[in-house]
């Protein structure tokens, strides 16, 4: 069965893209990306600017916007077991180059080794402006969130 992801939620504002795999069961059932409480992908971007963690999507949605930060995913449909990055087959890739183009997005950051793969085998082109950075999966267990404060120095310092 095929699995649907989310739209890119985005501005023309917007000056970071962080890009995800696939959303996991949790943020399907939330609607919203990084819908897992136990991803650290809320607790680090909202820790890196002082600010608490948003309580509901409408104040995720909030924050994104107020820090120029576009989310969406490399994946937009597959076939998937759970949550599984390694699981993802028939993949449908996101149009990556569209969205750059409907923004200021000059950077883009990928949240672990799958999103940084497909973007490496689909648009070889945006590497020259893509880091990528340790999963805020809470199955990564050798993650830090310094990688990830000093990447967002280099976009918001």
């Amino acid at each position: 069965m095929t699995a649907e992801g989310f739209v890119p939620f985005f501005d023309g504002e917007s000056v970071l893209l962080i890009l995800g795999s696939f959303p996991s069961v949790m943020s399907r059932t939330e609607g919203f990306y990084y819908g897992n409480p136990q991803n650290r992908f809320w607790k680090t971007v909202c820790g890196y600017f002082g600010e608490c963690v948003p309580r509901n999507v409408d104040e995720k949605k909030d924050f994104l916007k107020r820090r120029k930060i576009a989310l969406w995913d490399m994946v937009i449909s597959c076939e998937i077991v759970g949550s599984k990055d390694a699981s993802i087959r028939k993949e449908q890739v996101a149009d990556i180059p569209s969205l750059l183009n409907r923004s200021k997005i000059k950077t883009i950051f990928c949240n672990g080794n799958k999103s940084f793969e497909l973007l490496e085998r689909e648009f070889p082109a945006l590497l020259k402006i893509t880091k990528k950075l340790p999963s805020t999966s809470p199955a990564n267990p050798r993650f830090k969130a310094e990688a990830w404060f000093e990447s967002l120095d280099g976009v918001f310092l």
